[in-house]
């Protein structure tokens, strides 16, 4: 059972802290809390690297927090696009034959469910209505509209890099129903109570965190790292002070050395100030 944040013994030498974003840094209106950019400036100050890791697309990663006085590393896409500041150094994609097949269950679904698919310089939908597209748009600031997403696979300069599926209902439990042909060394992911991400099995945030600590030569012990939802706990693999959300999904409770206040409560601020004081 995770510990309290407010048992931890500080200050903490932290190095390196990576948030996800929905649900966890950001408040019930999917917004960067009032405390966030102090935050920010004390930790670059102190040369304390923060890192956004979020399944969001890298562009609206980048337009949230474009007012930073240094540039950001982030984590987008599920651990698909890993940059450091601001040159790309990662990247991992899905196959044509995954992304047709997907496509095409999406096509012939009877349930009230759309499909992003996500690329490198776009993510693309051919679902129009506007309930759809505004759920869309939070997460995808580059969002193209096609008439056929079987277009897509043409492009020639597009690298695809994940597919995501929202459900206005559960989404998990249709996952376990219809996504059986995606099989290794593919798998889906639930990041969300109506989104469920195909990708690459071998790839997460946790291996896009690596990515980062590797370039940094920053160790586990000196990492921290905020998550709510089962894409998350990837991350805590590598980090000695892995920290879940009150809020947050019951087994990334279970995963997390430590337990933070709500995102509605401003956890990871409240959390952060502490750890490195």
């Amino acid at each position: 059972m995770a510990q309290e944040w407010t048992d931890i013994a500080t200050p903490v030498d932290i190095r390196l802290i990576a948030a996800d974003m929905d649900g966890t840094l950001l408040d019930a209106d999917s917004r960067l809390p009032e405390g966030f950019w102090p935050m920010l400036d004390r930790l670059q100050q102190r040369g304390i690297v923060f890192v956004p890791a979020s399944g969001r697309q890298l562009a609206t990663l980048q337009s949230m927090f474009a007012q930073a006085a240094q540039p950001l590393s982030f984590i987008a896409e599920n651990g698909n696009v890993v940059t450091y500041e601001g040159e790309v150094i990662e990247t991992h994609v899905v196959s044509k034959d995954i992304t047709r097949r997907t496509i095409d269950l999406v096509d012939r679904a009877t349930d009230d469910i759309g499909l992003v698919v996500c690329g490198l310089e776009s993510a693309y939908v051919q679902r129009t209505d506007a309930p759809f597209v505004a759920e869309c748009s939070k997460y995808y600031h580059k969002l193209k509209e096609v008439k056929d997403l079987h277009e897509v696979l043409d492009y020639p300069d597009e690298t695809i890099l994940k597919l995501a599926i929202f459900d206005f209902g559960d989404v998990e439990s249709k996952a376990k129903r219809e996504l059986g042909f995606v099989t290794e060394p593919y798998e889906y992911v639930v990041s969300g109570k109506h989104w469920v991400d195909i990708m690459d099995g071998r790839v997460n945030k946790g291996v896009g965190l690596a990515v980062l600590q590797a370039r940094l030569g920053i160790t586990p012990a000196q990492t921290a790292v905020f998550g709510d939802y089962l894409n998350d706990t990837p991350m805590f693999e590598h980090a000695e002070w892995s920290f879940a959300m009150a809020n947050g999904h019951e087994d990334v409770r279970q995963a997390a050395r430590y337990l933070a206040p709500a995102n509605t409560e401003e956890g990871v601020i409240r959390v952060v100030d502490r750890l490195v004081g």
